[in-house]
This record gives C-alpha cells, sequence and structure tokens, in this order.
C-alpha cells in the first residue's frame, strides 16, 4: 500500500487499493498493484507491471465500451491522480455497490465445468447434454455470484436470488447488459485473435440512479481469455492470466494439507514470476495494438 499525499487510505483487497480525500469528496482514488493472488492468499513476490497493465487495459475497454455508463471520473479531473501512481490509479465516481459479481459465460470452463458434470445446469441455467470440457456454449450465460463479505468466498447463486438481492427489475437489467457487454468484448477479442471464455463485471448506482459499469473492467484478473489458435488445436488450458502461478503452486504446494508456518504459501521463483508477466503483456498487445 503506497502512502499519497491529500489522499486517505480507506482499503485494501487483493489487489487494489483505494483512497479518498476531502479535496475530492465525490471520488474515489482506485490504484492497482502488482500484487498477485492465488488460493486467497497474496503471492510474493509481485508480477513487475501487472497493476500498470490492469489499468491500462480497464480504460481501453471503457473506451471500446463508450455507450455504456461507467465510473470513471471525468478526464479534466485526472490532474488529481498522484503522479506516482498515474500509471495504474483510475480516479472514479462513487457509486452505490450492486452486492452481485456479474458472471457471464461463454465457454464450459473451470467452476461452470465442475457443475455441468454434476447437474447439466450451471448456477440453474441448464445446458445441453453432451458439452465437453472447453467447449463453446450455444449463446452466452448470466451466471451470478453473491460478493461476500471478506474473508469468506463468494458464492454462486440463481438470477431469483439476484432479484431477492436488489429487486427482479435491476436484477433483468444486470443481466441484459452484462450479456450485451461480453457478446461486444467477445466480436472485439476475436478480431484480434483472442477468446474471452467469460469475465465478470461489477456495478453501481449512480447518484441519478442509473446503472454504471465499475471497478475494472474485461482484465486478466476478471478475466478468462485465450488464444484462439492455440484453442483451435486442441489446448483449452493456456490462458492469458495467472494460470502458470496457480499451475505452480498445485504442484508444489498442498493448502488443504498444510498447518503452522507450511500454511503459507511458497516463494514463486524468477521463471514464474517472468512468464506470467510475459502473459499479461502479450494480452495487452494483442488486445490493444
Amino acid at each position: 500500500m503506497t502512502e499519497l499525499a491529500g489522499w486517505d487510505h480507506i482499503y485494501s483487497g487483493k489487489v487494489r487499493d483505494l483512497y479518498t480525500s476531502a479535496a475530492h469528496p465525490d471520488r474515489v482514488l482506485m490504484v492497482a498493484s502488482d500484487r498477485v493472488s492465488a488460493f486467497d492468499h497474496v503471492l510474493e513476490p509481485a508480477i513487475p507491471g501487472k497493476g500498470a497493465i490492469l489499468t491500462a487495459l480497464s480504460h481501453w475497454w471503457f473506451a471500446e465500451l463508450d455507450s455504456v455508463p461507467n465510473h470513471l471520473a471525468p478526464r479534466s479531473e485526472w490532474s488529481a491522480i498522484p503522479p506516482e501512481v498515474a500509471d495504474r490509479a483510475m480516479l472514479v465516481v462513487r457509486l452505490e455497490m450492486f452486492p452481485i459479481e456479474c458472471v457471464v459465460r461463454g465457454y464450459l470452463v473451470g467452476s461452470g465445468w465442475i457443475e455441468y458434470q454434476q447437474s447439466q445446469s450451471v448456477c440453474g441455467v441448464p445446458l445441453p447434454a453432451g458439452l465437453g470440457e472447453g467447449d463453446r456454449l450455444p449463446q452466452a450465460i448470466f451466471t451470478p455470484a453473491w460478493k461476500a463479505p471478506l474473508g469468506q468466498h463468494d458464492e454462486n447463486i440463481t438470477l431469483e436470488r439476484v432479484a431477492e438481492l436488489v429487486g427482479l427489475e435491476n436484477a433483468n437489467a444486470l443481466k441484459d447488459l452484462s450479456i450485451a457487454i461480453f457478446e461486444r468484448a467477445s466480436a472485439i477479442a476475436e478480431a484480434r485473435g483472442v477468446i474471452l471464455a467469460d469475465t465478470k463485471f461489477e456495478y453501481g448506482s449512480s447518484a441519478a440512479g442509473e446503472i454504471t459499469l465499475a471497478d475494472e473492467v474485461l482484465t486478466p484478473d476478471s478475466s478468462r481469455y485465450w488464444d484462439a489458435a492455440v484453442y483451435d488445436s486442441g489446448d483449452r488450458t493456456a490462458s492469458f492470466d495467472k494460470q502458470i502461478v496457480r499451475n505452480w503452486l498445485k504442484a508444489n504446494w498442498n493448502p488443504s494439507t498444510q498447518t503452522g508456518a507450511e500454511s503459507v504459501p511458497p516463494v514463486l521463483p524468477d521463471e514464474i514470476v517472468e512468464q506470467t508477466a510475459a502473459r499479461y503483456r502479450e494480452l495487452a498487445d494483442r488486445l490493444t495494438a
């Protein structure tokens, strides 16, 4: 966490630090760090340049999705961002956040694949029989999650449960907007030889009551991207994210069997750090070139 003159630190997540300022009462400074997490642990060392890449990609996607209201403060106010974090910070408008992660899946992978094998559905959404791991779905599906309090695991929920939490009108609006953004982003990525397999969006309500896209958007921390050529060759595991870190941890550390000092994840080797950084850079270059 960086000390910033004129800004008060109010919260740190696994990756982002949030600040407020008396001089900017209706704004929040969101700073993306280079921290990397896996299996509910923040790992050492950080991934160099990761925070700047996440921020640049969010800015790029907000611009590509300019018809969707987002939380960025007007550009005329960006001079308030402290220079030492300018490349990895966003000045954003305060919102009343919905307690929902709006997950959209275009492919059957991850926890969705696990659930499908048990029930032939994902988050209450029935799917056709005979699908395999990594298969493209007939159409993108909305599989939301409830944002649990800090220290607890998020919980996959149905659309009906979303309606109980935020109201039926908001639930339907969040679903429709999330799928529309996903389909637009998928087309943009596919034109660059990249597959957007799934992603999560977060939204808040503005002072005027408008649903507003917030937080990071379509970054490799919030989304699963694949190289289309590699996918077509049959490899459905090489994603543009921290999967390299997860794979190394799985092979070298089992959190479920560790106690005491061994419950702390091992330090990542230099080659794993560099390979992960390279994947983040490659995705950013592929999308924004």
